[in-house]
């Protein structure tokens, strides 16, 4: 008898066992569902202010200077120099130029131009933090 009961109780812990590992995998799996629900608006949010973030060319460091092909701050009489846009791009436009496209309202050699003074921003620059997220994988 005793041989039984102890089977039947460690037929009954397997059991208990098999209902408590099922209930904490539905468990982590509505824990993870919720996660991956809040997490999903969050990243696209964050994508879609990326694309918005604007960059000025020149910023406000070098307002009134011209750009040079290079993409360096330069002075007005430069050879070959472009002026300053004229107003901020945003990431999206930025990222097309990166890829080959124009940037609007530009020439093809204009647009590289910016795209190389982009290119050149650091930290503390303005549009520096708007071009960084540009660079993020996604």
């Amino acid at each position: 008898m005793t041989d039984k009961n102890s089977s039947n109780q460690v037929g009954e812990e397997i059991n208990d066992a098999g209902i408590v590992s099922r209930r904490r995998a539905l468990m982590m799996g509505a824990v993870t569902a919720s996660a991956v629900v809040s997490i999903k608006p969050a990243l696209a949010q964050t994508a879609g202010s990326v694309l918005n973030c604007e960059i000025p060319v020149p910023g406000n460091h070098a307002a009134g200077g011209y750009i040079a092909p290079d993409g360096k701050i330069v002075s007005a009489d430069t050879p070959g120099a472009f002026p300053p846009a004229g107003r901020n791009f945003t990431g999206e436009e930025v990222k097309r130029a990166m890829r080959g496209r124009s940037l609007p309202g530009t020439s093809y050699d204009q647009s590289r131009a910016y795209v190389n003074y982009i290119r050149r921003l650091q930290s503390g620059q303005s549009g520096f933090t708007c071009y960084a997220s540009l660079q993020m994988p996604r």
